[in-house]
């Protein structure tokens, strides 16, 4: 009877080789040409599904390179799970904490895969709602408005919704990029571009402990940015919370407490 610890070890030692044939050695006892067809299937499938996961940035690199981000992540990120649709998750970590750039890297390569990882994430969220005393179509200046659980917001350095093969910015921009991503009623994932007020009202509607109306909110936000024309500030802030609702950010609104 095989010993199970000798087994287990030639397991750890087939992987190794597989995930990074050029350092470490085969295993004894088994046949080059059966290894190399594992070597090329294991690797062809992650050189291809991660691509299909970040769409965008596979595009704007060649093969080689594409290659070199797909090997060292086999070689130096150790994923936590066995199943290939949570890999583009342990891949995004991998580059956030481990990858090594290349001098001609583009440097919003981490932030493109951030953006394209959360769209992903997002479309298969099954996060939901709390539609209690929720009113679809409530007053959102009179109201609590309530955001998405399918609505997140991020700022970016570079305007990372943008990039594609004819636009590769090289340098960040003066101001971050704010966008709220979102999953509407037909499960269709999208973006809205912020500014910054707009971010910061967004903001504070989730973080809104008090249950502030939405007219509170950004008289309040008008005092804390030294708005000079609060009254502007609230009249611009409803047509933005109208467009967010529109768009499904908002879920509605509560009554006030």
């Amino acid at each position: 009877m095989a010993d199970p610890a000798s087994f287990k070890d030639r397991q750890y030692a087939f992987a190794a080789h597989i995930r990074d044939p050029q350092n470490v050695p085969a295993p004894e006892g088994i046949e080059d040409r059966r290894l190399s067809v594992y070597r090329k299937l294991f690797f062809n499938n992650l050189f291809s599904l991660l691509g299909t996961f970040f769409p965008v940035m596979r595009k704007i690199h060649d093969d080689d390179d594409w290659r070199r981000f797909i090997r060292g992540f086999l070689v130096r990120h150790e994923a936590q799970t066995p199943y290939f649709l949570q890999l583009p998750e342990e891949f995004l970590g991998y580059l956030q904490t481990e990858f090594e750039p290349a001098d001609n890297d583009f440097p919003f390569l981490i932030e493109l895969a951030h953006y394209e990882y959360a769209e992903l994430a997002l479309s298969v969220s099954e996060a939901e709602t709390d539609m209690t005393g929720v009113d679809p179509e409530g007053d959102l200046l009179q109201g609590v408005p309530v955001k998405s659980a399918l609505a997140w917001a991020f700022a970016y350095h570079y305007p990372v919704h943008r990039i594609a093969p004819d636009f590769l910015p090289t340098e960040s921009e003066a101001a971050p990029t704010y966008l709220a991503l979102y999953r509407d009623g037909e499960d269709n994932v999208g973006f809205l571009e912020l500014n910054a007020v707009t971010a910061a009202l967004l903001e504070d509607i989730e973080n809104n402990s008090a249950q502030l109306s939405g007219e509170a909110l950004l008289r309040q936000l008008a005092e804390k940015i030294n708005y000079p024309d609060a009254d502007a500030l609230v009249e611009h802030g409803a047509a933005a919370l109208r467009e967010m609702r529109q768009l499904d950010i908002l879920a509605g609104t509560r009554s006030p407490t």
